[in-house]
């Protein structure tokens, strides 16, 4: 493997998890509640459910549209 390669790859992965972040955090002011409260402090199953699904639908699109 080839140096641009691995910099390419590193790069792609650094801007996915960028989006990523940035999509929860609109997603958490858009929300009516903290989720970050509720998911830790509540111990809100259902709701972590929820978001963990959204999260891998997210990454999931995120990663086919950087390949």
């Amino acid at each position: 493997m080839n140096t641009t390669a691995l910099l390419n790859s590193a790069l792609y992965a650094l801007l996915g998890v960028f989006i990523f972040i940035s999509g929860f955090v609109i997603v958490d002011k858009l929300t009516p509640y903290d989720l970050w409260k509720e998911l830790i402090e509540a111990k809100n199953t259902a709701l972590a459910i929820v978001v963990g699904c959204g999260t891998l639908g997210v990454c999931i699109i995120i990663a086919a549209a950087i390949h």
